[in-house]
């Protein structure tokens, strides 16, 4: 159990050492071209089903939010990344999903993302907010998105890759510390909503 939680240190960790085995470096150059989750890829092709031609209203902006993180599963984790091709941290991962698919630009930590939108009771959380962890010993040193069935989408820590994970394993569990919900709109007004 102890290894357990050494291996999910979470978001902000330390970049990864260069002397990894060619085995890890070639499965991860393979992770980072190929979606390693295939219930992320059902999800996501449920979205585009979901989809009309209708003008978007707050609950599409929030599936297309979560969508746009699920199309970067499986893309490696790095430390201060925040693009598909240099690959994503946490907070980088939000902050590309949120401006891609919301127009919103948000800060480049996690802690700061938390002041952000609105604040949302665990058993009010909808598909596209926002979920925080204590991984650091700190409030907030992870966040993920939350796309429902208690699961979030998450760049996880180093040696891993964007995946999704359930909000019931013991370690997230005990570690989550508060969700927020972010404007659907790019105008000023909504960009700097808080609570």
């Amino acid at each position: 159990m102890a290894a357990a939680t050494v291996v999910l240190a979470g978001c902000a960790t330390n970049p990864p050492s260069t002397s990894a085995s060619s085995h890890h470096l070639i499965r991860d150059a393979y992770l980072s071209y190929t979606q390693s989750d295939p219930l992320g890829a059902y999800l996501k092709s449920q979205d585009r089903q979901n989809y009309g031609t209708s003008t978007p209203n707050a609950s599409e902006a929030s599936r297309s939010f979560a969508s746009t993180a699920l199309g970067a599963l499986g893309i490696k984790y790095r430390f201060g990344g925040d693009t598909p091709s240099t690959g994503f941290d946490c907070s980088g991962l939000v902050a590309y999903a949120a401006e891609k698919s919301l127009g919103l630009k948000l800060p480049r930590k996690s802690s700061d993302i938390a002041r952000l939108g609105k604040s949302v009771d665990r058993n009010e959380l909808k598909k596209g907010d926002l979920v925080f962890f204590n991984t650091r010993g700190h409030r907030f040193s992870h966040v993920g998105i939350y796309l429902g069935d208690k699961k979030f989408v998450h760049a996880p820590r180093a040696g891993s890759v964007v995946r999704i994970e359930s909000m019931d394993i013991a370690y997230w569990k005990k570690r989550y510390n508060g969700a927020r919900r972010l404007p659907a709109g790019n105008t000023a007004e909504t960009r700097l909503a808080s609570k």
